[in-house]
């Protein structure tokens, strides 16, 4: 499950020290190994009427100069590799970006994450130009975590026929991993490895260990990619 050297994104001040990294990744090895054991971390595999969602793309997080944006160039690529296939393949292609408005009041939400953001912050919620989103493709607007929460997916989703939904995207820890948690009770999730990422190396280890383990298939981005061109 776990990869055996340092992530090649995320954010620097938020990496693994080296002397424990090598450990750590052991331990998560076992941990899936002990899961197994005990019955969970099957594999849901793809079905018939696979869809892609890309989260969170956008020039807010994608670049590392802003508040809490991160080096992820390496996601935006692998994202983009599963975006051809898709395209390839004609299968439903959705995007998730944040519904910023100023006018929106405060939750509790905004008193462990603030935001540094003003009216003319809003361009930087359109998503990063290497996707080269196409007109057919919808674009989500969310406010919450999960690209379910408060939008009509789950029924564009399911108008479709779809019953495998391919997640990539940032980050691992929250809007992946809550996407992934609401889209498992109706759909088979499928996390293409590379192509998902997280400013914080512990966090998207661990969280895309539970993925694995409880709520879909974890695998690799030329397995994914192989499989929707051969659906």
């Amino acid at each position: 499950m776990t990869e055996n050297s340092r992530l090649n994104f995320g954010s620097a001040d938020l990496s693994l020290p080296d002397a424990i990294r090598e450990p750590l990744l052991a331990h998560l090895d076992d941990l899936q190994q002990r899961y197994l054991q005990r019955g969970w971390g099957h594999r849901v595999g793809f079905g018939s009427r696979p869809a892609l969602i890309v989260i969170d793309l956008a020039l807010y997080w994608t670049r590392p100069d802003h508040q809490i944006g991160t080096n992820s160039d390496s996601v935006v690529e692998a994202a983009c590799e599963v975006l051809a296939a898709a395209r390839e393949a004609s299968i439903p292609v959705f995007f998730t970006s944040f519904a910023y408005d100023p006018a929106d009041p405060p939750s509790p939400q905004n008193r462990k994450l603030v935001m540094e953001l003003s009216p003319s912050d809003a361009p930087l919620f359109e998503l990063d130009e290497r996707l080269e989103r196409r007109p057919d493709e919808k674009l989500i607007r969310k406010r919450y975590a999960s690209a379910f929460k408060g939008t009509n997916l789950h029924e564009m989703l399911t108008s479709l026929g779809v019953d495998t939904l391919i997640v990539t995207g940032l980050s691992t820890s929250h809007c992946v991993y809550a996407t992934c948690r609401d889209a498992t009770d109706s759909f088979r999730v499928i996390v293409p490895r590379e192509a998902v990422g997280e400013r914080c190396e512990l966090m998207h280890l661990v969280n895309l260990l539970d993925i694995d383990i409880d709520l879909g298939d974890v695998m690799p981005v030329a397995a994914v990619a192989g499989a929707i061109r051969g659906s």
